[in-house]
C-alpha cells in the first residue's frame, strides 16, 4: 500500500496512541495528510508546541457526537482511524450515558460520515474489556464493535470497508497504573488490588505499528487480536519498587480478575496466525474467508486469557518496559 498519496484522519489524535501513530507515520510513512480530529484544544496547542507541527499535519477541533462537523472532516480523507474514546472504567460507571454517546453513538457517526464521504478503510480501536463485559465501558467497546463489523454490510455496494483491532492494556497509557506506582514509590508502600490479577500488555509503540499493519491487509469485518504477553499485577510492582510494601485494597467495580480477548464462543470463528488471531464475523454472506487460507482453526474450547497466556513477562522484562516512564 501506499501511503504517499493517502489523507488519514485520526479520531482522538490527541490522546497516548493518537501521539505514537501520529509520530510513527509521519516519520516513516510519509502520507499527503494526516488530521488530528479531536475535542480539546489545549492539547492541540500542545501537541504543536512539542513539535508535531509537520506540514502535513492538520489540527481539526471537533467531537464525535457531532456528525455534521465529521462529515466535513472527512471530506477527502481515505483512511480513518477511530481512537476516540471514553475508556476511565469508573468514570463510564458513573456517566453511562455519556460513555454511551461517545463510544457508541460517536461511532456510528464515524460510520456514517465515511460512507458519506467514500472513506476506503476505516480501522477502530477496540479493547479486551469488550470480550464478555461487566463493565458499562466494554459494553459499549462491544457495541461499538459489532457496528464496524457490520457496516460492511450496512455500506451496500460501496466501497468502505470497516475493521477493528483488540488488544490490552498500553503501558504508560492515559489511565494505565504505571503512573500511579511510580509516584507512590517514595511513599513506600504501592496500592494493589489483587496479587493475582493479570492483564495483556504491550507497548504503544508496539500497538501503533499493529494497528499500521492491520490497515494494509484489513478486508472488512474482521477483529484483529495481537499475539501479546501477560504480566501479573504483584510483578509490576515489584518491578517499579521492590522494597516497598504492598498494600491490597480490592478489586474495583467493575474490574475483572483476568481479562479475555478471545472467547471459547468467538474462538470457533477465528484464525490463527503466526503474530495475531483474527476473529471472523459469523453467519454472513459478504465476508470473504481468506484468513483461513493463511491460518489455522482453533480447537475446541480454545480461550484467550491474560491468565492462561503461554506468553509471560518476567519482573525483568517489566522493568525494561517501564524504564521510558521512569522519572529522573
Amino acid at each position: 500500500m501506499n501511503w504517499s498519496d493517502k489523507v488519514i484522519l485520526v479520531t482522538g489524535g490527541t490522546g497516548s496512541f493518537g501521539k505514537e501513530f501520529i509520530k510513527i507515520i509521519l516519520d516513516e510513512y510519509h502520507p499527503a495528510k494526516l488530521i488530528v480530529f479531536s475535542r480539546d484544544e489545549l492539547k492541540q496547542h500542545e501537541m504543536r508546541v512539542a513539535g508535531f507541527d509537520h506540514p502535513s499535519l492538520r489540527y481539526f477541533i471537533g467531537d464525535v457526537r457531532d456528525g455534521d462537523r465529521l462529515r466535513r472532516a472527512m471530506h477527502g480523507v481515505h483512511i480513518v482511524v477511530h481512537a476516540a474514546a471514553l475508556k476511565q472504567v469508573p468514570a463510564c460507571e458513573y456517566n453511562p450515558m455519556e460513555a454511551i454517546k461517545t463510544n457508541i453513538l460517536g461511532s456510528s457517526n464515524v460510520v456514517e460520515a465515511a460512507l458519506d464521504a467514500g472513506v476506503e478503510k476505516v480501522l477502530a480501536l477496540s479493547t479486551d474489556k469488550a470480550v464478555n463485559p461487566i463493565n458499562l465501558y466494554g459494553a459499549t467497546k462491544l457495541a461499538a464493535e459489532k457496528l464496524f463489523v457490520q457496516s460492511n454490510a450496512y455500506a451496500g455496494g460501496m466501497a468502505t470497508r470497516f475493521s477493528c483491532v483488540r488488544y490490552g492494556n498500553v503501558v504508560g497509557s492515559r489511565g494505565s497504573v504505571v503512573p500511579i506506582f511510580l509516584q507512590q514509590r517514595s511513599n513506600g508502600r504501592l496500592t494493589v488490588t489483587d496479587q493475582r490479577m493479570t492483564r495483556f500488555w504491550l507497548t504503544l509503540e508496539q500497538g501503533v505499528r499493529f494497528v499500521i499493519r492491520r490497515i494494509e491487509q484489513m478486508r472488512g469485518g474482521e477483529v484483529f487480536v495481537p499475539k501479546i504477553p501477560s504480566m501479573n499485577l504483584a510483578d509490576l510492582a515489584k518491578a517499579i519498587a521492590p522494597e516497598a510494601q504492598l498494600e491490597f485494597v480490592g478489586i474495583r467495580p467493575g474490574e475483572k480478575l483476568h481479562e479475555v480477548l478471545i472467547s471459547e464462543d468467538e474462538a470457533r470463528g477465528t484464525v490463527e496466525l503466526e503474530d495475531m488471531f483474527v476473529v471472523q464475523p459469523s453467519g454472513v454472506l459478504w465476508f470473504g474467508h481468506e484468513w483461513q487460507e493463511q491460518g489455522k482453526a482453533l480447537p475446541d474450547g480454545f480461550l484467550y486469557a491474560s491468565n492462561n497466556n503461554p506468553q509471560w513477562l518476567t519482573v525483568e522484562q517489566i522493568k525494561e518496559m517501564v524504564a521510558p516512564f521512569e522519572v529522573d
